[in-house]
């Protein structure tokens, strides 16, 4: 379908949970499309429904030779340790902190139709997953960071040139 444009750190968008999509329709198989095609630009790698100002939950990836999307995700299984990972975010172009990620995760969810569909990963996959539920329950990857990082990540996202413009 369509690139859509991604809504910036400030946005209202972000900081609210999703709701559920329980209508199953032409609509929802576009937003599916949609937010596929918004992962697959060079240098990313998901793109979660309110990155797009859209209140639904549903994420779609493009990762390591992986294309897809999830509709209704639920982190159900996280494994391995809990590390610092370095982490970005489109909705917080350009910067990047040691975010803390399980080195595995697994999620459950549904596609446009509603059948089941089941996704895992590990390492970079693993934290895409936790990354995107995240942002469906209103949570940008910031407000997750320890409290030093998280107020040194809110010093640069203030002297950021884009942040201006939000």
């Amino acid at each position: 379908m369509a690139e859509r444009e991604i809504r910036l750190w400030g946005d209202p968008v972000l900081r609210s949970r999703c709701a559920p999509v329980t209508t199953f329709d032409a609509s929802i198989d576009a937003l599916a499309r949609d937010l596929v095609d918004t992962a697959r630009p060079e240098g990313r790698a998901a793109v979660a429904a309110p990155q797009i100002g859209v209140g639904l939950r549903a994420f779609g990836y493009d990762l390591d030779g992986r294309t897809g999307y999830v509709i209704n995700p639920e982190i159900v299984e996280v494994g391995g340790e809990l590390r610092d990972i370095d982490e970005g975010c489109l909705s917080v172009p350009g910067l990047f902190f040691p975010t803390p990620r399980y080195e595995f995760a697994r999620v459950r969810g549904v596609d446009a139709a509603n059948d089941p569909v089941e996704i895992s990963g590990t390492e970079v996959f693993a934290q895409m997953l936790q990354h995107e539920v995240a942002h469906l329950d209103g949570q940008v990857y910031i407000q997750t960071l320890p409290k030093e990082r998280r107020r040194e990540a809110m010093k640069e996202i203030r002297a950021a040139a884009w942040f201006l413009k939000n």
